[in-house]
């Protein structure tokens, strides 16, 4: 149910950007607070109506805040998340544009009540095309190629555009540990399993310990941080790497170099083969000849794997669970395969034991059967 004083705060910033007469559709979501609609003009362009109310999230932390800061503030703030701050998207938009790359122009936005009108970069996300028939490759090699500019220099400590002012924080060791603890959490509530005992917190940390380590050593590039084929919008009509548009940045970070790839080459909500994966992981790095490859390989796996671990917990069996979401049960035996696929490497043995040992293989989730 919508709320009436939010509408009438829309109205109220729709008017003031002269678009009052605008006809208003909603778009279709995802699980974050933010919604969408589309604005059709009276000249038959369109452009987006981003609506974040504040009041929603709880308050992200500065870089610089100690881990007792963060704590009192909340989940946004130990994850590193941005807490739906709309100065956060339109500082990172301007960045992105300023790099040469497609994110939404932003034509007029207000922070207090977190509204923003963006372009509109139209509906051929990289999942709708993939899922019509086009050929995935070239879409796939332009992400790598982005990936490779925008790694190319390093990220700045803040982010600035008129009106919006943005820190950007490092995705540390502390973020890493709060989303992957979460899966200790909400991982045996979805699957009906006994909670975690005592040992198997005490392992699991010692060997997620060293991983969370190796990401926030890494941490040396601006990571749009949901770097997947549902926020990235092919644009045929434009050059080079403008042709890949990019959505939904606002909570972007300085992170390890693999964490945008893993995002984008283990999607959690399509499949990606594996000779795709492995060719587009050549791609980015024979572009990028000083990096160690079996350092970054190591690390990639390493990082997928709690990534897969975030993803199942806190996110899909938190939603399914404490939601409501029944949905999200269809993505987890994709999730399942991707980790095992990471697990099945010998630097992560001791991680793969841990699964085998707590979460028995009949109880993960699988495909039915034909």
């Amino acid at each position: 149910m919508s709320d009436p004083a939010r509408e009438t705060l829309k109205r109220q910033f729709l008017k003031g950007a002269g678009l009052a007469d605008a006809r208003r559709e909603t778009m279709a979501g995802d699980a974050s607070t933010r919604l969408y609609e589309r604005l059709h003009l009276a000249d038959g362009s369109t452009v987006v109506l981003m609506d974040q109310p504040p009041a929603t999230e709880s308050e992200p932390a500065a870089p610089d805040a100690s881990p007792e800061e963060r704590a009192a503030k909340g989940y946004n703030a130990l994850a590193r998340l941005a807490g739906g701050r709309v100065d956060a998207f339109v500082a990172v938009a301007a960045y992105l544009k300023g790099r040469g790359f497609s994110a939404p122009q932003i034509l007029t936005f207000d922070v207090e009540n977190g509204l923003a009108v963006l372009e509109d970069l139209g509906d051929d996300l990289y999942a709708n095309l993939i899922a019509g028939g086009t050929d995935p490759l070239p879409l796939y090699e332009a992400a790598v190629d982005l990936q490779v500019a925008l790694h190319s220099e390093p990220p700045p400590t803040v982010l600035d555009a008129p009106g919006a002012h943005w820190a950007l924080s490092t995705y540390d060791d502390l973020a890493l540990k709060t989303y992957t603890e979460l899966f200790l959490e909400w991982w045996p509530k979805y699957a009906d399993l006994p909670p975690f005992p005592d040992a198997a917190r005490v392992d699991w940390e010692t060997l997620c310990a060293p991983i969370r380590a190796a990401g926030e050593r890494g941490a040396t590039v601006f990571a749009h941080r949901d770097f997947h084929a549902e926020n990235l919008i092919w644009l045929p009509e434009r050059q080079g790497l403008a042709r890949v548009g990019l959505l939904d940045f606002q909570d972007a970070v300085k992170a390890h170099p693999a964490w945008d790839l893993l995002h984008l080459l283990q999607d959690a909500r399509r499949d990606v083969p594996p000779e795709l994966e492995a060719a587009m992981l050549d791609r980015y790095l024979a572009a990028r000849p000083q990096l160690d490859r079996e350092g970054f390989l190591s690390d990639y796996r390493a990082l997928a794997a709690l990534n897969a671990a975030r993803i199942l917990g806190p996110i899909f069996a938190r939603q399914v669970v404490f939601f409501g979401r029944p949905k999200y049960i269809a993505f987890m035996p994709r999730t399942w395969r991707y980790l095992e696929r990471n697990l099945a490497h010998p630097d992560l043995a001791g991680l793969r034991a841990w699964f085998d040992r707590w979460i028995p293989v009949e109880s993960r989730p699988r495909e039915p059967l034909a």
